[in-house]
């Protein structure tokens, strides 16, 4: 399985747990709305069985009702009836409100023997699902006809009544993880999109730079014909031909090593080695440019041998770049110093030059790949914004740190830090 979809599925298993966990605290949520429900249904029982305890209005009202069913009365739709159950409905609409339940019901007020004495105008639907609360009433109205009397609360749809009730968490939620997925699926969707473009570019710069590699090679033999077989009065224009055509050639091997390096393709080869011998050779190399070009290069290297697992040629590389980059941003007067030693269990080499400096915004940017510090709208030193970033990849592909120390005019210190073996 490709990184690309171990990814998705991770993605995927990360939105189902993260749904799961918010179905768990909704159902958890909805338990101690029923909970919260119920309390509030025993304070309002309570102040209805009060209410309806003692004569008054409207236990008379009721009674009244009540008796004249008894007396085989009926009084199917009149006044007092009307009355009496537009009454009680108030009566009981304004407990349970008082007491926060706040939901559609219906009553309905009956004796043991089921007699029905009061209802609602309205009954719910005999498919609903309806909670019930038998309210056994005391006092004055079992009191008028010797027999236990019931009001029976109903409640529909209360599960919607509780989601209503949990509005506050669940809508938040459900939007956030809404937000969630959607802001992962276009970050996805960019990266995978920028992936496409850096892969396309790298395959294009890859081909051009290959391609490039036939004519450079071809006018280096015919400029080597040139120079050896030419007129003299040729031949140090020749000579610069083949120094620009070597310069031209190590350009394209940089371009295609990055590239090989970035794609992972197993360029970087690690074994045990000793970096003394390295940067020892390093350090001769520039020793003698130094004297050639008559600029200051010094170096202070303390230690026998430093063991390290990683890749001579690269590591190499990676010291000679700074070592230039130094040598290119130091302006007129050239400075160089090279400092090597052992802090703990790592390897500390550092780069100093007392050059240009680099300013704080371009410190953040200089081993992005391309990027170049410039001055106003031009690059007072030629480049191609490849060499920081190369010894960026090196030193990370070797569990190592690098470290920028600068101040505008004052110079700059590059500190490249590798785990000893």
């Amino acid at each position: 399985m490709g990184k690309k979809h171990l990814y998705i599925v991770l993605f995927i298993i990360a939105i189902l747990g993260l749904s799961f966990i918010q179905y768990q605290y909704f159902r958890i949520g909805l338990n101690l709305a029923s909970v919260q429900f119920n309390q509030k249904m025993g304070e309002a029982v309570k102040e209805i069985k009060q209410g309806l305890y003692q004569r008054n209005d409207l236990t008379y009202l009721v009674g009244t009702v009540m008796v004249e069913n008894e007396d085989n009365f009926l009084l199917s739709m009149d006044s007092v009836q009307d009355a009496t159950s537009y009454f009680m409905d108030e009566f009981l609409k304004q407990k349970l409100i008082q007491n926060g339940v706040k939901t559609d019901f219906n009553y309905s007020l009956y004796d043991q023997d089921s007699t029905r004495f009061l209802s609602s105008e309205e009954s719910f639907s005999k498919k609903a699902k309806i909670l019930s609360y038998p309210v056994a009433l005391d006092g004055y109205l079992p009191g008028l006809i010797n027999k236990r009397v019931t009001l029976e609360l109903q409640f529909i749809n209360v599960n919607r009544y509780f989601l209503s009730q949990l509005n506050g968490l669940t809508i938040p939620s459900i939007i956030f993880l809404i937000v969630i997925i959607v802001v992962i699926i276009w970050v996805y969707r960019a990266f995978y999109l920028q992936n496409n473009l850096i892969m396309t570019t790298n395959e294009f710069i890859n081909n051009l730079t290959h391609e490039l590699k036939t004519p450079v090679f071809s006018i280096g033999v015919a400029s080597k014909i040139l120079e050896e077989k030419g007129h003299k009065d040729s031949k140090e224009l020749v000579g610069i031909i083949r120094a620009q055509v070597e310069k031209l050639k190590t350009q394209i091997e940089k371009v295609l090593e990055l590239g090989n390096i970035e794609e992972r393709k197993g360029f970087v080869k690690y074994i045990e080695l000793d970096a003394k011998p390295i940067l020892d050779h390093v350090v001769q190399s520039f020793e003698k440019q130094a004297l050639l070009n008559e600029f200051s290069f010094k170096s202070d290297i303390q230690g026998d041998s430093f063991l390290i697992l990683g890749d001579a040629y690269h590591l190499e590389n990676a010291i000679s770049s700074l070592i230039e980059n130094a040598i290119k941003y130091s302006g007129d007067q050239i400075d160089i110093e090279v400092l090597a030693c052992k802090k703990g269990r790592e390897l500390s080499i550092s780069v100093v030059d007392k050059g240009i400096g680099i300013n704080q915004e371009d410190i953040k940017r200089i081993f992005e790949k391309y990027y170049r510090v410039v001055d106003g709208d031009l690059h007072t030193v030629k480049g191609h914004g490849l060499g920081l970033h190369y010894v960026k990849r090196i030193v990370h592909l070797h569990k190592g740190k690098i470290k920028v120390d600068s101040k505008i005019g004052l110079g700059s210190t590059f500190s490249i830090i590798l785990p000893l073996k």
